[in-house]
């Protein structure tokens, strides 16, 4: 209750000074609410509560250097199904004030920070995901010039409506030498990174230290079309955690290399990324938090209290049945049980795209565009033990195989009205020592076509069918979606599991709804349901369950 009273003083405090002085009032509001029903098709029922919404609203005022904000959350009268079960009521979620500068950013309060690529240290908010791991404690960015950047932090995660118990402590240096060098052509970059962890688990006889250190050097170098980015991470001996408990005999130091490197030239391109990764799980607490009410799943499900950003590097692919079997990043170390051994993961993407011109034999009238990418990763090769806990890994060996992804992609304009877009898709998914199963191979087949009417008014076709030869088989998905002008659109889907080896599995997973568009306003009214699996953005992923219903989705800007 009192956080209540100090957020609508807060507030009105805000809506007064900016009637009094001269500043920048901004914020928004977001509302996802479901209505889950019972469907006996599907054989789910709808949760004890089964009207829900996940609801946040943000307020900023920034007056001359000053700019303050806050963020409340209401979860009623429960949160959406498989969100962190600490998203509970309605709260004072996070709140700042920052002080900038042109050379200096100061900021206490709750903030989010990213260090090179985000393997050591990332705060960041994704609502679709449940992920809110910004720091409350203080934030200091310094710019002595315009070729160096150094930052400080220090705080503790936000988990819930609460902090965590371990503390955050962050330093990274970044220094831009393009111009020290004079070079006219290329540019080059460089940085430093520390991350502290400091974390009291009261282990009698403890083997390892209270405080995890981690350090990170990258690069980054362009010159004309090509670019090449690198970094590396290590982080000190830290205990592995086994079936969600701190093993104080099995500890381990952790790194991970990451190489990013491509070249760009108008109508054709490349980019590789390679990474390898040994034991790179990094979270605020060690011991995850057991809820017992979610049918015994950890913080960890929920990305709760994680410190770094380790998305999986595949394609992030907009056609539906390729998203049924996605890869997760493989950053920890995971014994479930004698067969299955993990450590980490090392592989990597290759993407590349080029545009045959109008004109050409393969372009046509209006050109043709060709993108190929290829994905592979592995578990990292070397001796196992599962009892005792232990492993030595080769550093450039390849292990198990985990995932592969080839695609190829073909988009085309055929007339001044009429584009399609046609993919093959080709994934193997070891099952088995990703989420337990049997290994799953796929072809999958897909074709898009848009009719445009006119500027605003269009209608878009989309096809699929998957072979797969193990799991729930095969299946076809269908979408038909109309904009009628900018400001309204509707759509319908299916996707039907017609090759599950139960027939009385064959499902339909349909949804059909719209939307309406007003200026900075969206409104979007969906009913169907959601097959169960992996819900992923940006790489990072959400496990959500099987369910059915009815959803209403809010969002406006200020």
């Amino acid at each position: 209750m009192k956080k209540y009273i100090y957020l609508c003083a807060l507030v009105s405090s805000i809506f007064v000074y900016s009637q009094e002085k001269q500043g920048t009032f901004f914020g928004g509001f977001e509302s996802n609410s479901q209505w889950y029903l019972n469907d006996t098709g599907l054989h789910v029922t709808h949760p004890d509560k089964p009207v829900r919404s996940n609801s946040y609203l943000f307020l900023n005022y920034n007056y001359n250097n000053w700019t303050a904000g806050v963020q409340a959350e209401a979860y009623e009268s429960n949160a959406l199904l498989n969100y962190n079960p600490k998203f509970k009521g309605t709260n004072v979620a996070t709140y700042y004030l920052q002080y900038k500068t042109k050379k200096m950013e100061l900021t206490a309060g709750y903030f989010y920070e990213q260090f090179g690529s985000g393997l050591l240290f990332r705060g960041w908010e994704d609502r679709s995901l449940g992920i809110n791991n910004a720091l409350r404690g203080g934030r200091v960015v310094y710019k002595p010039t315009n070729a160096i950047t150094l930052k400080g932090v220090y705080g503790q995660q936000r988990s819930g409506f609460e902090v965590s118990k371990g503390s955050i402590y962050g330093l990274d240096t970044e220094f831009a030498l393009t111009d020290l060098l004079k070079w006219k052509e290329s540019e080059i970059a460089m940085g430093l990174t520390y991350v502290g962890r400091y974390e009291n688990p009261e282990i009698i006889n403890q083997n390892f230290s209270n405080l995890t250190n981690a350090f990170a050097g990258r690069i980054n170098f362009s010159h004309q079309s090509f670019y090449l980015n690198s970094e590396f991470d290590f982080k000190s001996k830290d205990a592995v955690i086994v079936i969600n408990q701190i093993d104080n005999n099995f500890v381990k130091p952790g790194n991970a290399l990451l190489v990013n490197f491509g070249y760009s030239k108008k109508g054709m391109g490349f980019d590789a990324s390679l990474r390898r990764m040994e034991n790179m799980s990094f979270y605020s607490e060690r011991k995850p938090e057991l809820y017992s009410e979610n049918g015994g799943s950890s913080s960890v499900n929920y990305n709760d209290k994680i410190m770094n950003y380790v998305p999986a590097l595949t394609k992030q692919h907009h056609y539906n049945l390729a998203n049924i079997y996605v890869f997760q990043a493989q950053s920890k170390v995971d014994f479930p049980d004698p067969t299955i051994l993990k450590a980490g993961e090392i592989g990597g993407q290759f993407d590349f795209f080029y545009n045959f011109e109008k004109g050409t034999h393969f372009g046509g009238k209006y050109g043709t565009k060709i993108a190929i990418n290829m994905a592979s990763w592995n578990n990292l090769s070397g001796y196992y033990s599962y009892f005792p806990g232990d492993y030595k890994t080769d550093f450039f060996g390849f292990g198990e195989k985990y995932f592969t992804d080839y695609n190829l992609e073909i988009t085309k304009k055929l007339t001044d009205k009429w584009s399609g877009n046609f993919v093959y898709i080709n994934q193997y998914y070891n099952k088995k020592y990703l989420v337990g199963g049997e290994i799953v191979k796929t072809n999958i087949l897909g074709a898009d076509a848009t009719y445009k009417f006119n500027t605003s008014k269009s209608i878009r076709m989309q096809a699929e069918h998957m072979w797969a030869d193990a799991d729930k088989k095969n299946w076809a998905s269908g979408t038909l979606e109309l904009n009628l002008n900018s400001k309204f659109s509707m759509f319908l889907t299916d996707m039907y599991n017609y090759g599950n080896s139960d027939p009385e599995k064959r499902y339909h997973y349909y949804n059909f709804g719209g939307s309406f568009r007003k200026n900075a306003t969206r409104i979007a009214l969906n009913y169907g349901r959601q097959r169960g699996g992996l819900v992923c953005v940006g790489g990072v992923c959400r496990f959500v369950p099987e369910s059915s219903g009815l959803s209403l989705s809010l969002n406006t800007t200020f």
